[in-house]
């Protein structure tokens, strides 16, 4: 969908978009300020608020989907930390049947079924499966921990929520799904990186045009989960 916003009008990369200027004031702290203003300056903002998506956070999926063609009509999608949905509505809308956790509250997306639940409860990953009617066909993960600054500390936090997203898809994918998540520069750690490798036919790491430049994420795209062998 296009945006008829005045004055804000362009392509997803800002070309032909007049920039926004946000003026100071003695309440808003420099943080807020120069993040209030990248917010009204950002391209995909305004086209996820155009096209009804709940963050700009869709896009990156879109763009991932758009590359690796895992969201399938039909497919059975689980997502992971879905909140507040963006992922979520992605998929629903390519046909899929998506059912979400995430340990904080959601509102109803058309077609999805959520759970509030913590991903690190043993039960959860039968729970989703029964949720789903069958095993999955894709697991997608958006899920970061809040940053501190600290790239390396950053790093890890983030591939540990990814470790817990992989333990959920070993244990709900189908042979041939697909696993997508979100990890910092540096991508996958080597011990996530093999395992990953050992679990899937294919791995990639990528930064959708979506995440913005200073962003140090990254996504991993592992394709073609393997089956366990008898007794694994």
């Amino acid at each position: 969908m296009k945006s008829n916003n005045s004055g804000n009008s362009g392509d997803a990369s800002g070309r032909g978009r007049v920039p926004v200027k946000v003026k100071k004031t003695r309440g808003r702290t420099a943080s807020s300020h120069q993040w209030l203003q990248r917010q009204l300056n950002d391209p995909y903002v305004a086209k996820a608020r155009a096209s009804g998506y709940r963050s700009r956070a869709a896009f990156k999926l879109v763009e991932l989907d758009e590359k690796f063609r895992f969201l399938k009509k039909g497919a059975k999608v689980l997502d992971l930390g879905a909140a507040p949905g963006g992922w979520s509505q992605v998929a629903a809308a390519r046909g899929a049947t998506v059912v979400a956790a995430d340990v904080l509250a959601m509102d109803e997306i058309p077609g999805v079924t959520f759970f509030q639940a913590d991903l690190t409860d043993p039960d959860v990953p039968a729970m989703l499966k029964q949720a789903l009617d069958g095993p999955a066909d894709v697991v997608l993960t958006d899920m970061a921990a809040p940053t501190t600054g600290h790239r390396a500390t950053d790093h890890i936090r983030t591939v540990a929520l990814v470790e817990i997203a992989l333990e959920v898809a070993e244990d709900t994918l189908r042979p041939g799904g697909a696993f997508v998540g979100k990890v910092f520069q540096g991508g996958s750690s080597s011990a996530l990186l093999a395992r990953l490798k050992r679990a899937f036919r294919e791995v990639k790491h990528v930064k959708p045009p979506a995440s913005r430049a200073e962003s140090v994420e990254l996504y991993v795209v592992a394709l073609g989960f393997k089956a366990k062998s008898p007794g694994a």
